[in-house]
């Protein structure tokens, strides 16, 4: 059957352009992505503390002018003045300077075992995900198993093996602490190795490891960023508990966990500001990096919008 040729006009001259006009301006994905988290207050409120907190890190030297192991026992348990801002602890020692200190230790081992669940997690969750079947079935059997072992029997039997410090906290936290990011990825490579650019890939003669690397991965980026912020505050707060039941970072260093568990004594006596500041940076850095996790949920799954 023929078509006519009166079907077919062309548009007027004056509607052309129109759709154009109408069009946003072309933006890439992270550019997008950045104005949508900016424009959320809370996120935007998260990374500020974020930042600020790591200045405070960085610059912890030049904001005070006292060692963070001197002792000074003549003015021990001194409250808040304008010598020792924050007071000092029961050995003379500068509290301002213990935070200071103390932060730098707390936010290493939260972003160091971040990284390190990201790594472990993304990987083994990819693989399972990727080739499924029988290897899929063991590989997440034995995720099962792992949830299952208590996690202060991995930090005590880790403790008598390597003994208490700083190494020893971060192997605890991420011995099992990859689990979560490897179920995630897991489930998210499931449902996109059997998208058509995948298939593409395996028909063009990718590795595996190639595809899951190249294609995979960077398509489930949005989700592990999301976990990665979360798992932040997760092992802050659990070298937090475990310094606080004695467990952790051990003297002279000085970690908040650590501050806080010296401190809750105290309270009783009247030194309130030996917990109260401690608890409240860890408070903070844990409310900060929340918001900044729940901005990036929203910022990079435009459905949630």
């Amino acid at each position: 059957m023929e078509v006519p040729d009166h079907l077919f006009v062309p548009a007027a001259s004056s509607r052309q352009g129109i759709g154009e006009s109408l069009v946003r301006p072309r933006l890439s994905v992270r550019r997008e992505t950045w104005q949508r988290l900016l424009k959320n207050k809370l996120a935007a409120l998260g990374l500020i503390l974020i930042v600020l907190l790591a200045g405070l890190t960085a610059a912890g030297p030049l904001l005070t002018e006292h060692d963070y192991v001197k002792q000074d026992l003549l003015h021990a348990n001194a409250a808040p003045s304008g010598q020792h801002i924050f007071g000092t602890d029961e050995l003379g020692r500068d509290m301002l300077a213990r935070i200071l200190y103390g932060a730098r230790i707390s936010l290493f081992i939260g972003v160091a075992a971040a990284l390190i669940d990201f790594g472990i997690g993304a990987a083994y969750g990819g693989i399972a995900g990727y080739f499924g079947g029988r290897t899929d079935q063991l590989m997440m059997r034995l995720v099962d198993l792992l949830y299952g072992i208590p996690y202060l029997l991995v930090v005590i039997l880790l403790m008598v093996v390597m003994g208490p410090g700083l190494l020893t906290i971060l192997a605890a936290l991420t011995a099992t602490g990859w689990l979560g990011m490897a179920r995630i990825v897991r489930g998210q490579v499931l449902q996109l190795r059997s998208a058509e650019y995948v298939l593409a890939a395996r028909t063009l003669g990718g590795s595996p490891w190639r595809v899951i690397t190249r294609h995979l991965l960077p398509n489930t980026l949005g989700v592990i960023l999301v976990q990665v912020t979360f798992s932040v505050p997760s092992a802050i707060f659990a070298e937090a508990f475990l310094s606080f039941l004695g467990l952790g970072i051990q003297p002279p260093l000085a970690s908040w966990g650590v501050m806080a568990n010296s401190g809750l004594p105290a309270v009783l006596s009247g030194h309130w500001w030996r917990l109260f500041y401690p608890a409240l940076f860890i408070s903070l850095t844990m409310l900060a990096f929340q918001l900044l996790g729940d901005g990036l949920q929203q910022a990079l799954h435009p459905k949630r919008r």
